[in-house]
């Protein structure tokens, strides 16, 4: 028993002194652990909601010229001096070519951070004179979609369209009330007359979620600003495109679709691929499911699980330590570029902005009037 007394002791005494050192760590040390903020990623979410009935061509033309000022506008925000990241979804509705039985609507991609999968996506609708219910796609959107529970986060629904927003089986009352519980505000831009908008409830949809009604000349032609930066923004868009590694089943898919997507920003003209590829220079452009740099990068995946047959033929022969080392050094090439894309992107949007003031580009406006408006409210900044 004395033994036991002894042992006991021995150990309490070991305790004090351990907790003596804990205690005599340098203040400014102690400090140091108690100011550093525990960090979770931010998001903002975006489902767009586009009408591709008969009379909406103009509008799906200026979603597809806008895209990426769009995305890049959004690269500039912060939270608690955090970049979020950025997920979009895309739903059409009012289409004669989609189900009746869904309420003529189709969701065409959940949340998202796949800007190629967006962009071909976009490219790929077609119009068709239909029913517009506004209700229906409103709630689908909520129902569907992982919106997550953090408040810091931006959740937002944009539906453009230019039928009257009460059509269809779903009350755009309801849904605005499902939007409310879920955090998610409601953004409605009439495609036509203000004032009409206002008449057919578009208003009415927006102010019930504490969102933004906007109205837009949908068949205005998009107004690209050429800068003295564009041409060697472009010859660094070739250069970066030679980083990427594809693997896997769908590597050489996703990097024809890169490629395809270049080509059907330039089809809109010299800035609007220089817009593209600005986006491809920042932190939204991730690829890590079928590029080696991205998947290294965010620890996606271990080199040795590669089969070399969903390898690029060059690279087929090479040992674990020597595809590695490739790797990386395509990381430290695409590192580089991304950054002279960024340097000169700084002068581009001095230049741009000069110029910009007077223009209105619809779409790309409402929607980031909209964002930034709204994302004060939560603290967000620009920078």
């Amino acid at each position: 028993m004395k033994n036991w007394k002894t042992l006991a002791l021995a150990f309490s005494l070991l305790g004090l002194v351990a907790c003596k050192a804990e205690t005599e760590k340098p203040i400014a040390q102690l400090a140091e652990i108690e100011k550093s903020p525990i960090t979770k990623q931010h998001y903002i979410r975006v489902a767009l909601l586009l009408d591709t009935s008969n009379s909406m061509d103009g509008l799906i033309d200026q979603a597809k010229a806008q895209l990426w000022e769009i995305v890049n506008e959004l690269s500039y925000a912060r939270c608690r001096n955090q970049r979020p990241d950025l997920q979009i979804a895309l739903y059409e509705y009012g289409n004669d070519n989609l189900s009746s039985g869904s309420g003529y609507i189709r969701k065409i991609l959940g949340f998202t951070s796949d800007l190629d999968d967006l962009s071909k996506e976009l490219f790929s609708l077609t119009t068709n004179g239909g029913s517009e219910f506004c209700g229906t796609v409103i709630q689908a959107s909520l129902k569907d979609l992982d919106w997550g529970n953090d408040d810091d986060d931006l959740k937002m629904i944009f539906i453009a369209g230019n039928e009257p927003f009460t059509q269809g089986n779903v009350d755009y009352r309801d849904a605005a009330s499902m939007a409310k519980e879920k955090d998610v505000v409601v953004n409605t831009i009439f495609c036509g007359d203000y004032r009409h908008g206002v008449d057919t409830h578009w208003q009415d949809g927006a102010r019930l979620t504490y969102g933004d009604y906007m109205s837009i000349d949908h068949n205005r032609q998009t107004v690209h600003i050429d800068s003295p930066y564009d041409d060697l923004i472009l010859q660094l868009n070739i250069k970066l495109n030679k980083t990427y590694v594809p693997y896997g089943i769908r590597g050489k898919e996703k990097v024809a679709i890169q490629v395809a997507q270049d080509a059907n920003a330039e089809s809109y003209g010299k800035a609007n691929a220089v817009g593209r590829t600005i986006s491809k220079g920042s932190k939204f452009y991730k690829n890590s499911s079928w590029d080696l740099v991205d998947a290294m990068e965010e620890e996606a995946i271990v080199i040795s699980d590669i089969e070399s047959d969903n390898l690029p033929e060059e690279l087929q022969d090479m040992n674990e330590e020597e595809l590695t080392e490739y790797v990386k050094e395509k990381s430290a090439e695409r590192e580089a570029i991304q950054s002279e894309i960024n340097e000169l992107n700084e002068k581009r949007r001095k230049f741009v902005a000069d110029k910009k003031k007077a223009t209105d580009n619809g779409l790309e406006s409402a929607l980031i009037n909209a964002l930034k408006k709204q994302a004060g409210k939560k603290n967000y900044t620009w920078q």
